[in-house]
């Protein structure tokens, strides 16, 4: 039925004229290349070799489809054009408002590694702990890198753990810089939302999610072959608001800021690579990004119990400010020693989150309360060295063998640093048990919460690839060693078989692995509260622990160990003329995976002997990261794209994509082997995971170009997605939706062009959440789902302004 309502939707968006760009498309504003033909790097260490080539399903997705695009989210305008990747718009859940994790396959964000000219990016240092698509991941935030300093992207769906380590379990995402010696090009545009919000209490309108974002870049010559390309990228944007009334007030208004949060942001970029002699080169890139990033908390009444009137008489609405400072470079040297091609190189990646809660309070201190604090940093940083060498041999006629093999050294570092006092002490006050903790909305980080950690770990590997007539046939197999957790080996292999020079089977088997995070092994945020203990109020913590703490140990915690995966694919690849046709199927087994626990002390998750166990350690509740889920997910992509032939009406390019995913938890742990709990990871935890992104997502897009005037219209068909609350009746659905953006430019003079565009035209929402429901009611007016996987902000208009020379 899942593979007969992927083939119904698609021929549907088809018969509208649409298509979709998962494919590099040919379109004014970039260079023709056949599609198909695009050489590609990931996936393969043989040189040459093409997309419809490959052994395994990749999308390359040139500079120009990114960009033409109403969005100036990479990560969003990957998820516009790739059907299995998602990236929802979460609301209201402290910091991953500002970084906001992409999944692909249904998988946890941290389960895609990403590259940037093929070297290992570095992770977040957010880990998000809250109720979004996502939560326990740590995962490289795509929004960092700017789509201008792109050349293009490479997408391998499929596991790649042995080729490339740690983390490529559902796949890899690749960006490819720009390499340019001569020429630049800037864009200017600017958009805002207008829309009519339809909620369960109210309807309104809004002109809201104000845009601007404006980027250059330019080519220059270093010596006769040298390049360098430099980039740079601002953005400043509104934030949005999405709520439903608030029937805690008189009269009924909207008070809560659901939506997006207000950015502003700049980032510059830098490539190079330049001759040594005939035989060597060296290469580098750079990268820094600045991100101020504010959204919202929940609102609170005046007459809320952590308020003090004296300073905020009508109440107040925390925000939650996240400042991003972002580091990306890497320096390398390439060439040939001995008929070998070596590239050595060594990377640095840092991630700086510092955190503020503005427009608070901390009632513990009364009208003493500082309103704006510092609440502490999350840092990240790594350092990867890596040794990669490559030798085709010629074999028995036409066949070859390429040969690979390598080694790589890492280090990580993580470190939480404490904020001011107020952002997380209880005050002269704190033995009013009726007062919260902390700066409301977000609290600090403590003493006791502030850490410095650091592992590192050694790989090798190798991969054969051989050519042999008409079949492919790949080895690949890696070793690991981490300072934390031990030895871990990974392996895969892969054919592909051409019947005719149009038709080819292909498949793939590979076991992979994700270590757990640093974030993961040490984030720590615990509050003070007071406890009745033994008839006398006492100060206890809650919160979230390392599972190898005192406390997480008394409860049965356990130092992590790594997801381990097993993946198989199978597919084949059509070709004829302009038209070309991909159909993967897959599943993906994954055990040991990692899962933040539910509260332990709480709810139903208590009993006096869990609160025996945690009395010495002062603490009422705790939580914390545990192995043992198992999961099996399966799927179809399929990618069909056909290029008419050019005439005097233009050139037309048609492109359907489609995915078809399905997610089922096999084993969820009931206990630690200390305790058994009802809900060590309860059901909201489950639905997240299995229906938290959609099932099946199909998109179609129609390209036109001619003469320098060009057009496109883009459909994609969202089906529903749960999300789950504390109470199953609260739980809510997306709805199924069909998303249509449009785009037109024509020439303005010289090299320049005015595209204008609109994403989703018609206005579309994802269900509403229901007047009774509890969150909606509790905290303010959620009046749309925040899984919802096309977000909740409705119809946005742009101009946009390129110039090239």
């Amino acid at each position: 039925m899942a593979t007969r309502s992927l083939l119904l939707t698609a021929a549907s968006i088809f018969s509208l004229g649409s298509g979709q760009t998962v494919l590099a498309q040919t379109t004014a504003e970039e260079a023709t290349v056949s599609a198909g033909d695009e050489i590609i790097v990931t996936g393969t260490r043989a040189t040459g070799r093409t997309r419809l080539e490959a052994a395994s399903p990749i999308d390359v997705l040139s500079n120009a489809t990114l960009r033409a695009q109403g969005t100036s989210e990479l990560a969003q305008a990957l998820a516009n054009v790739t059907p299995s990747l998602d990236f929802p718009r979460s609301a209201a859940v402290d910091g991953t408002d500002s970084v906001r994790p992409a999944t692909l396959r249904g998988l946890s964000p941290d389960q895609t590694l990403v590259l940037i000219n093929g070297i290992r990016g570095h992770a977040s240092a957010l880990l998000n702990t809250n109720g979004s698509v996502g939560r326990g991941s740590s995962a490289f935030d795509l929004n960092t890198i700017p789509s201008v300093a792109l050349d293009r992207v490479e997408v391998l769906r499929d596991g790649a753990s042995a080729q490339y380590g740690s983390d490529a379990i559902a796949g890899v995402i690749n960006l490819r810089l720009r390499e340019a010696r001569e020429g630049g090009g800037a864009s200017l545009s600017y958009g805002q939302y207008e829309t009519s919000v339809d909620a369960s209490r109210t309807s309104y309108k809004r002109h809201d999610g104000k845009t601007w974002n404006a980027s250059v870049w330019q080519g220059f010559a270093l010596g006769e072959d040298g390049f360098l390309t430099v980039s740079a990228d601002y953005l400043d944007r509104g934030f949005t608001r999405r709520g439903d009334l608030d029937r805690r007030v008189t009269p009924a208004r909207v008070t809560s800021r659901f939506g997006d949060p207000e950015v502003e942001q700049y980032s510059l970029f830098a490539n190079f690579g330049v001759p040594v002699n005939d035989t060597w080169s060296i290469y580098g890139f750079g990268g820094y990004q600045n991100r101020d990033s504010t959204g919202a908390a929940f609102p609170r009444l005046a007459n809320n119990a952590n308020n003090v009137t004296s300073i905020y008489p009508s109440g107040f609405l925390p925000l939650i400010n996240v400042k991003s400072d972002d580091i990306n470079s890497a320096l390398g040297l390439k060439g040939a020693l001995s008929g070998w091609n070596v590239d050595l190189s060594l990377s640095y990646g840092r991630n700086e989150l510092t955190l503020h809660t503005r427009n608070s309070i901390n009632s513990t201190y009364g009208a003493a309360s500082p309103t704006d604090f510092y609440d502490g940093k999350l840092i990240y940083e790594q350092i990867v060295g890596g040794l990669d060498v490559d030798r085709r041999f010629d074999i028995a006629g036409d066949n070859t063998l390429n040969v690979a093999w390598g080694v790589e050294y890492r280090n990580e570092g993580f470190q939480i640093k404490e904020g001011q006092v107020e952002s997380w002490a209880r005050g002269p006050l704190g033995a009013n048990t009726a007062l919260g903790s902390g700066a409301q909305g977000f609290q600090g980080f403590s003493p006791a919460n502030a850490i410095d950690r650091h592992r590192d770990n050694v790989s090798g590997y190798i991969d054969l690839e051989a050519q042999l007539g008409e079949l492919l046939i790949g080895l690949a197999a890696r070793g690991e060693s981490y300072s934390d957790f031990g030895e871990t080996g990974t392996g895969k292999v892969s054919a592909r078989y051409d019947l005719t020079d149009s038709f080819a089977l292909r498949a793939t088997a590979s076991t992979g692995f994700r270590a757990p995070s640093l974030q993961q092994s040490y984030y720590t945020l615990t509050q003070p509260q007071v406890a009745n203990v033994g008839g006398v109020a006492t100060i206890v913590d809650t919160g979230t622990f390392p599972a190898t703490s005192p406390v997480a140990a008394a409860l049965g915690g356990k130092a992590l160990d790594p997801e381990k995966s097993f993946n198989l694919s199978a597919g084949v690849v059509f070709r004829s003329g302009g038209f070309d046709l991909s159909v993967d199927a897959y599943r993906i087994k994954l055990r040991d995976q990692l899962a933040l626990s539910d509260n332990i002390g709480t709810g139903v998750n208590s009993s006096a002997a869990i609160t025996q166990l945690l009395a010495p350690f002062s603490v009422s509740a705790a939580r914390f990261f545990v192995n043992g889920i198992r999961s099996t997910t399966k799927g179809i992509d399929a990618v069909a794209h056909y290029r008419l032939p050019a005439t005097a009406a233009g050139t037309f390019d048609l492109t359907v994509a489609g995915n078809v995913n399905d997610v089922n938890l096999t084993r969820v742990p009931i206990g630690t082997g200390t305790i058994t709990v009802p809900a060590l990871f309860g059901q909201q935890r489950i639905t997240a995971l299995e229906k938290g992104t959609p099932r099946v997502k199909v998109t179609g897009q129609a390209d036109w170009s001619l003469d320098g005037f060009g057009a496109l219209v883009r459909a994609t068909y969202y089906g529903s997605v749960t999300q789950p609350a504390s109470s199953l009746v609260d739980y809510v659905e997306t709805g199924k939706h069909v998303i249509i953006d449009a785009e037109a430019h024509v020439p303005l003079f010289g090299k320049s062009t005015l595209a204008l565009g609109v994403n989703n035209l018609f206005d579309v929402y994802p269900d509403r959440v229901a007047d009774t429901n509890a969150a909606n009611y509790n905290n303010g007016g959620t009046a749309f789902p925040y899984y919802s996987p096309f977000g909740f902000n409705g119809r946005y208009l742009y101009a946009r302004v390129n110039l090239n020379w």
